[in-house]
């Protein structure tokens, strides 16, 4: 393989701050990733992680998020960008039983082999990866 090749390949989406565009979201991975033995829980990352984005940030509503799809041989890696406007960066929460919210990048983290947040108050990047080949015992579900 020449040295500047890829086997990568990636996909880009920008979304209005609207709820149904976190339909259009799943809907745009899940045919992607189409015939994937990770399509279903790619799409599951993408619903949440789009949902937190209009839901808990300046994103929502006038706003966008944007997300990225690269898939690789050996790995699937979800982002979704936010337009920021919190004081904090997105982190998994221990609600209570009787929350309503805070258990979304929780769940995410136990369905993906890597959760990072990168960003600002500007605007934070939370990144999902789906590692396509792992050992037995090596995905944390």
């Amino acid at each position: 393989m020449h040295e500047y090749t890829s086997t990568a390949r990636v996909w880009g989406l920008t979304c209005p701050g609207f709820p149904e565009e976190v339909s259009r979201a799943r809907r745009w991975t899940r045919d992607i990733l189409r015939g994937s033995p990770l399509a279903d829980d790619a799409e599951l990352i993408v619903s949440e992680l789009s949902a937190n984005a209009i839901l808990h940030t300046a994103s929502g509503g006038v706003g966008s998020f944007h997300l990225a799809l690269a898939v690789s041989p050996k790995v699937v890696a979800l982002s979704v960008t936010d337009e920021g406007g919190t004081g904090t960066a997105p982190k998994v929460e221990r609600p209570s039983e009787d929350a309503v919210h805070g258990r979304g990048l929780g769940m995410v983290s136990v369905i993906a082999h890597r959760v990072v947040v990168h960003g600002s108050h500007s605007g934070y990047t939370v990144t999902a990866e789906l590692f396509t080949d792992t050992q037995p015992g090596g995905h944390p579900c």
